[in-house]
């Protein structure tokens, strides 16, 4: 590792957990670089809204996951120290409708980089982001390290090969790879399309009488929700360890769809079972109902423990798209 200023090269800058990941950084002293697809360069407005307040702060790379010559040459000239591997088609309903390309971004997207950063920087320590999801259908609850992993969708599967990939690479070639394995981690960053914030956003619009009611899937899906700004600083514990290893990143408590749902309406004074309608088409072609974490390795080992609580998380996010309609 390089004793001067550190270099860390951030895939996914531009999603939630890049833009929380690369403000942690920078707060560290980093040197932040991050690798963005063309097309964002051409459409700023929306691309690069998460990180429009750190473009003069980090330095981004043109490239994409699916071109192993874009990464090499990207690796090759920032020479990272540290790398976060957070780029992904992550939207698990997507990933049904299209598995082909989820697949493609995000298993040879690992490969690539993790083969780019072998034969350029082998001594850079490398972040692989799992997911929760590669458990899908639990064979215990709740989930450690250990649990074997059952995935329910092609986002899920791809999380597992990602992961195997890392893990592989590690034993193979003695580099320094993480993975952790990410619980639900929302915030007033996250996505319209993803179920939390899609019932921020519409509690706002309802709030505001612009919308009327809310269709959703599952009501009763048991999820173990944190805060992504959380999450990202236990990203950069893991790569500040002596040896690498994985951990679960979670909350260890679990609430329901419903409950965020209860929450966030009653938040702003209205009741969801007024606006909250079932719609089958949102439910999954195979459900995963019950996700809660074992953090005890990460508390142990890495010190942390998520700071914000459920009930905040809910109101920051409702809070944040009220004032976004506001403006």
């Amino acid at each position: 590792m390089s004793e001067s200023v550190k270099r860390a090269l951030i895939t996914g800058i531009t999603g939630q957990d890049g833009s929380y990941l690369a403000e942690h950084l920078l707060a560290l002293g980093y040197k932040v670089h991050g690798i963005v697809r063309r097309v964002a360069f051409e459409r700023e407005g929306t691309r690069l809204s998460r990180i429009a307040h750190l473009t003069d702060l980090v330095t981004l790379h043109s490239g994409s996951l699916e071109s192993y010559a874009s990464l090499y040459k990207i690796v090759q000239d920032v020479q990272p120290d540290e790398v976060y591997h957070l780029g992904a088609q992550s939207f698990v309903s997507y990933s049904f409708d299209d598995p082909f390309s989820t697949f493609q971004s995000n298993i040879n997207g690992t490969h690539f980089l993790l083969e780019a950063v072998r034969l350029i920087v082998p001594q850079c320590r490398f972040y692989f982001a799992g997911s929760s999801e590669m458990f899908g259908q639990v064979t215990e609850s709740p989930q450690t390290e250990s649990t074997k992993f059952h995935p329910r969708s092609p986002y899920g599967i791809s999380k597992v090969t990602g992961f195997d990939l890392s893990r592989n690479y590690r034993e193979a070639y003695g580099m320094f790879v993480c993975s952790g394995i990410l619980f639900n981690h929302e915030s007033p960053r996250r996505g319209l399309e993803f179920v939390t914030r899609k019932i921020t956003w519409h509690v706002a619009q309802i709030k505001q009488g612009k919308k009327t009611q809310l269709a959703l899937g599952n009501l009763d899906a048991l999820r173990d929700w944190g805060f992504a700004g959380d999450f990202v600083i236990a990203m950069h514990c893991m790569l500040q360890q002596s040896q690498p290893d994985d951990y679960v990143i979670a909350t260890g408590e679990t609430h329901t769809v419903r409950e965020f749902c209860e929450l966030a309406f009653s938040h702003v004074g209205l009741n969801y079972e007024d606006y909250v309608v079932v719609d089958p088409k949102f439910y999954r072609p195979a459900e995963v109902h019950l996700l809660l974490g074992d953090t005890t390795k990460a508390r142990q080992t890495l010190g942390w423990k998520p700071q914000v609580a459920f009930r905040e998380l809910v109101h920051m996010m409702v809070d944040h798209d009220l004032a976004a309609l506001s403006d």
